[in-house]
């Protein structure tokens, strides 16, 4: 897969909830440095993360606003809708940094104000 169908398979796949697919996305060694969940290094890692994401969201969109290839690399503007399981609600702008070798993404960087997150998922 070219960059730019591996990036929107990333957000179409979130979008329907189909994580299993989505961590296949990734290589085997891939490195991600996210916001909320910190360093996470390793597919199976990534996998056995995202098993609990279904129970912590209700509702889930990522939606892509504009989308920036350069060779093996892609950055993307995108909204975050979501409503957690206890009915809190997520809106915030993201920006995520792919860099995308063979067909998988080796490495993943996301940015964003983690206040809506932190909001929503806190003990009620």
């Amino acid at each position: 897969m070219d960059v730019r169908t591996v990036v929107t398979n990333y957000y179409e796949l979130a979008n329907a909830g189909d994580w299993d697919a989505w961590c296949d996305l990734f290589a085997a060694d891939q490195v991600m440095d996210e916001q909320l969940a910190g360093h996470v290094e390793g597919r199976e890692t990534l996998r056995e993360m995202m098993r609990g994401f279904p129970d912590m969201y209700a509702s889930f969109a990522n939606t892509p606003r504009h989308v920036v290839v350069d060779g093996e690399q892609a950055a993307v503007v995108s909204h975050i809708s979501a409503t957690t399981s206890g009915g809190g609600r997520v809106e915030a702008d993201v920006v995520n940094y792919f860099r995308v070798t063979g067909g998988q993404i080796t490495y993943m960087a996301n940015f964003h104000d983690t206040v809506p997150f932190t909001t929503a998922l806190a003990p009620a």
